[in-house]
């Protein structure tokens, strides 16, 4: 079946598609006694739509994997990071339904939302876990978060001039050509500013990241490992130091088809993941994993949190132990801290239920939709919020459908 993976892999002269035979962001690795062929690819911190054109055999690649390798476990920080630059101000009109005046896109770290909902790396993960596919992180988060702290002081007197004129938009279109060699020189111009900054985030890293790749090939996972494009070239890049390992390393054509392939579908298929709780008997379809957070200082039986880092969204739900002689309204009345103008109101759900909804604002979210919904052991807290497109949207109300009870 594997050598039969490899000839797919291979460009296919029979369908219609293109041929970039200078991509280089993705690397077949075999031989030093593996019984099946691993992938390398070089990634992109963004959620730009353009990084999502990923070519026939990376789709490939990424759909036969029993294991996806990344960095780091970014869905740990689902509890503590939210990733919008600004917060969101809402307006009402005469009827006090609230609305956003601004149309703009909101801006996130890596992206804005009329990005795809993940950047590319945090797609991989979502992807992996909705596929049902064993994970491993290279690093941990706190490693990662304590890199600059590790930093010298920038000096400017080494900075070549040129590297002022470099932004993220250099830097993405050079990706975007999948030309790894010229993106290692303009991330080492674009780092020269620190001294052994290059070192610190690049050379030193990659010794530890290719060890651990090379631990979990001769484990026999089948592997496709994504990490930041810059990590693959040069003379300490990975390509070269998995090499010196034992390994071939094999760039892989980049084709891209004109319809999509059946790899390219069935990963794009994979957009939900069902967390199920018999005990309470919750069910909720997020859009990946979410995280499991139990806090011993809350109320809360049980806090999950999802989110899409791209674009910013968030998507929480709450289960409290159900409180005697107490409704639904007035429940909704404590946990949905409407403003003044917009007070929350009942609905009737497909089911025949009751529930409350409506906007809220309190710390740390600022305004979020929220509903309210109860059986006879406990009561949901579901939150969801975003940027400006977000807000304005009824993407809130559609996941609030995706919460019941048994």
């Amino acid at each position: 079946m594997f050598k039969q993976l490899l000839f797919i892999l291979l460009p296919l002269a029979s369908v219609a598609q293109t041929v970039n035979g200078d991509h280089e962001l993705l690397w077949e690795i075999s031989g030093n006694g593996l019984e099946s062929s691993s992938y390398l690819f070089g990634s992109f911190h963004s959620n730009d739509k353009r990084l999502f054109n990923l070519s026939d055999s990376t789709f490939l690649a990424l759909d036969q994997a029993e294991m996806i390798v990344l960095e780091t476990d970014i869905f740990s920080l689902f509890d503590e990071w939210d990733t919008r630059v600004s917060s969101v101000q809402m307006k009402y009109d005469n009827e006090g339904q609230p609305y956003v005046s601004d149309s703009e896109a909101s801006v996130t770290h890596y992206g804005d939302e009329d990005g795809m909902p993940q950047f590319l790396d945090a797609f991989f993960e979502q992807y992996c876990f909705n596929a049902d596919k064993k994970f491993f992180p290279l690093e941990s988060v706190d490693f990662q978060l304590n890199l600059f702290s590790d930093m010298e002081f920038p000096d400017f007197r080494r900075v070549r001039f040129e590297s002022f004129l470099l932004d993220q938009d250099d830097m993405l279109n050079m990706y975007l050509k999948g030309d790894i060699y010229q993106l290692d020189d303009m991330l080492r111009s674009s780092l020269a500013i620190y001294p052994k900054g290059y070192d610190v985030l690049i050379t030193d890293r990659n010794l530890d990241m290719a060890s651990g790749i090379d631990s979990l090939l001769q484990a026999g996972n089948m592997v496709f490992c994504a990490v930041g494009a810059g990590h693959l070239a040069s003379g300490a890049g990975l390509i070269n130091l998995l090499r010196s390992k034992g390994y071939t390393m094999r760039k892989v054509t980049a084709t891209f088809s004109e319809n999509p392939t059946e790899a390219r579908t069935e990963v794009f298929s994979k957009r939900k993941y069902q967390y199920d709780n018999d005990s309470l008997g919750l069910h909720v379809r997020f859009f990946g994993k979410p995280k499991v957070v139990m806090d011993e200082y809350s109320e809360a039986e049980l806090k999950l949190v999802y989110r899409d880092f791209g674009q910013g969204n968030s998507f929480e739900v709450e289960v409290y132990p159900r409180l005697e002689d107490i409704g639904l309204e007035e429940l909704a009345s404590t946990y949905i801290a409407s403003p003044e103008q917009s007070p929350a109101r009942k609905v009737i759900l497909d089911n025949g239920g009751e529930a409350y909804e409506g906007l809220a604002d309190s710390y740390p979210e600022g305004l979020y939709w929220a509903r309210v919904i109860m059986n006879e052991e406990s009561f949901v807290v579901i939150k969801a919020y975003g940027g400006n497109k977000f807000m304005n949207s009824n993407r809130a109300q559609r996941f609030f459908e995706e919460v019941w009870f048994d």
